[in-house]
């Protein structure tokens, strides 16, 4: 499954809502959510919206990013949107570059995007291999890598990764994707370790299935019935409460949750 990559010099939209929210202004945090147009990324973006964040939402697809948009705009949020393929370090680098010149801060960066094919092992190809990893790995990597800095300086931040339960007990198939979701794993314990001291966190979320179109793109409903996946609201609001200090003893360590029985 090989996505079609965005232009190397993509241009960013930005769009502003004006009228403020209940948080609006220097206190009300600053998220980037990666993957915002579909899936966990955009649940997790409204939850976010509801609670007061200032928001940057980045995804490949504008229209998808924009229908986002129009749903954060429903709880009063002040949010932009960049258009970007992560997979590209100055695409990722200009993500937190336009955050910063935009809101001046960033204060979660939430690393939701990603790609799964469903390959057996003999016939993954040097192409899966490198869209995977591209996408899932060496994205968030970049990201995280830009945004360190800007934690460091401010004494706080907080990064949490989308990973999965494959990573432990990985689906037959998922070789490739298995494998480029436990380098977030690994990212969030070094997260953790370097940046205890300057008040950095991080988290790593791994569900089981998810019901989203990434989902259904490689499994079928007769194979996997809805009810047997998880909601994609479940796994944000996990997300949201690693953010909001909930899940502090989980901090560094990969966080399960398992799809319904």
């Amino acid at each position: 499954m090989i996505r079609a990559r965005v232009p190397r010099m993509a241009r960013t939209t930005k769009t502003a809502k004006t009228t403020p929210n209940a948080m609006s202004g220097k206190k009300a945090p600053v998220t980037v959510v990666t993957g915002a147009g579909s899936g966990i990324g955009r649940a997790v973006a409204e939850q976010l919206a509801a609670r007061g964040h200032r928001l940057v939402l980045v995804g490949r697809t504008e229209s998808k990013l924009h229908d986002t948009l129009d749903a954060v705009r429903a709880h009063d949020a002040d949010a932009m949107i960049v258009v970007a393929d992560l997979a590209e370090s100055d695409q990722a680098a200009r993500v937190i570059d336009e955050t910063i010149e935009r809101f001046g801060r960033l204060d979660n960066l939430i690393n939701s995007a990603g790609v799964a094919a469903l390959v057996p092992i003999e016939r993954t190809t040097k192409a899966v291999l490198e869209e995977t990893f591209h996408v899932n790995t060496f994205g968030p990597a970049f990201l995280i890598v830009k945004a360190w800095p800007i934690f460091r300086r401010q004494k706080s931040g907080c990064v949490v990764n989308v990973s999965t339960l494959g990573t432990s007990d990985p689906f037959p198939g998922f070789f490739a994707y298995a494998a480029s979701k436990s380098a977030l794993d690994s990212f969030t314990r070094s997260c953790a370790r370097e940046g205890r001291s300057m008040g950095i966190r991080a988290f790593c979320v791994n569900p089981g299935a998810v019901e989203t179109p990434l989902l259904r793109k490689i499994i079928s409903e007769s194979e996997l019935p809805r009810e047997k996946a998880l909601r994609p609201e479940a796994v944000a609001e996990v997300i949201v409460d690693c953010i909001e200090g909930a899940r502090e003893a989980d901090h560094g360590v990969p966080i399960a949750v398992p799809s319904p029985r």
